[in-house]
Order: structure tokens, then sequence, then C-alpha cells
């Protein structure tokens, strides 16, 4: 497989609040735009996003419908200097942000604030990439194993340090063994107490960039990943495959 992180999508109820909130307080602007008669997709990032980095698809449907996000789903990860998290993090709060979890409830190692449809966006101190731009996106899984043997047998993806193995739960991340250090890694977070989790509809999705779709998607065939959406299926724009627990996963081409 030869792709990296393209984006990660979310689902909003009002997509004017939604722009306005990451527009304002995170800086983003809109790189993208795809408007069909019953949903609208926005993609956003940092102006200066590096060309590998991932943007946030948000989707709003237009029929008014409400979301449960669900605990399968965990949150983004946004970037800030190593030496600017509180600094970042009272920007946020002078700017009327909710205060959620601030830095010194956190060891002052992140932090997290909620947008207005309650998904959760964590502050990571990296000294890489655009400011804001996106880190990481968390998942939960019912099986570590599994997780990790999804993603390196299907996707060729490789684990990457910052494993951390606490007395209740682990977080492993992972991504393409080549990807720079700019790209979005996927951080699979699995609890000890073999609790199960419910998916909701509040979260979409992850993107992996592929240079032939086809080509891709019979390889994730051969390696028996789940047959979700073919390319045929969605006119060969785009494919879907789903990981070991119904994280449903994109296969895009390169712009």
């Amino acid at each position: 497989m030869d792709g990296t992180f393209d984006h990660v999508m979310i689902r909003v109820e009002d997509l004017e609040e939604s722009l306005d909130w990451y527009q304002t307080h995170l800086n983003y602007e809109e790189k993208g735009r795809w408007e069909a008669d019953t949903f609208t997709n926005v993609f956003l990032g940092p102006e200066d996003v590096h060309e590998d980095g991932a943007l946030l698809e948000l989707t709003y449907n237009h029929d008014g419908r409400s979301y449960e996000i669900g605990d399968a789903w965990g949150h983004i990860a946004v970037r800030v200097p190593e030496d600017a998290l509180q600094e970042s993090y009272d920007q946020l709060m002078d700017e009327g942000v909710e205060d959620y979890r601030d830095p010194e409830s956190c060891g002052n190692r992140y932090a997290f604030v909620k947008d207005p449809d309650g998904h959760e966006i964590e502050i990571v101190k990296r000294d890489r990439g655009a400011k804001w731009s996106i880190d990481h996106t968390m998942v939960r899984v019912e099986d570590a194993d599994e997780a990790l043997g999804y993603w390196a047998r299907k996707f060729e993806y490789t684990e990457y340090p910052g494993r951390w193995e606490a007395d209740t739960f682990s977080n492993y991340f992972v991504a393409p063994e080549d990807a720079p250090p700019e790209a979005m890694k996927l951080e699979l977070t699995y609890n000890y107490d073999g609790r199960e989790y419910t998916m909701g509809d509040g979260w979409g999705h992850v993107a992996v960039r592929v240079d032939d779709l086809d080509d891709a998607w019979d390889d994730l065939m051969t390696r028996e990943a789940p047959d979700y959406r073919d390319p045929e299926s969605c006119d060969h724009n785009y494919a879907f495959t789903k990981d070991q627990d119904g994280h449903e996963v994109e296969l895009v081409t390169r712009n």
C-alpha cells in the first residue's frame, strides 16, 4: 500500500457554525468543497499544511438530522509548539471556547477542547508541522493484537514510537513506514477491561491516499479486507473498507 492518511471525516449538525469555529479558533481555511443534492463536504486545514498532512472533512447532511458520537470514536489531535501548550489553550479560552480538560489536569502534556458538536480535540506538543495541523486521530479498539495486525497486513503500516502502556489501557500509533513527520498517524486505544464500544454516527472515517484506486482495492481484497463499498459502486472516485471493529476506511487517489 502506497499512501499516507489523507483526511479524517466527522459529521456536523450546523455547517456554518462548525466552519466558523474551526476557522476562528484553529485558523483553518477551506481547502475544497463538494456540494451534492443531499449533503455538503468541506475540507479544512491550516494555510501552510504540509503536502502529506491530513485535512479535516466536515460532512453536513441537508435533512437536519442529529448524531450520536458514540465511544468507539475518540478524537483528533492538533499540534502546537512544544513551549506553547498553555499559551495556545489560554488563547482558546479567551476566544470563548469551552474549558474541557486544561493542561494542568493533563500533567501539562496535552489538553482537550470540544467543537460545537461535541467532538473532542486534543492539543499536543509537537515541533513539527503547521500549528493546529492534525497530528493523529484516535479510535478505540476491542483487541489490540487484531487492530495492529489489520493495519500491518492490510495497509503495510508500521507501529511508530510513542506507545504508552498504562495499568488499564494502551495506546499504539500506526502509519506508513516512510511517512514524513508531518503526516497524520492513527492512534489505537485499547482498554484492558474487555469493554465493547458503540460506533455512533457523528464520526465518519479516516481516508488513505493511494496512487491507483483499483490496484489498491485489489490488494485489499487479496489481503481479505472487508468488501464494503468497492470502486465501481463509488463511480471509481473512491472506495471503502472497514477495520476489525467496523471503523470505516476510505481509499482516495492523490490529487
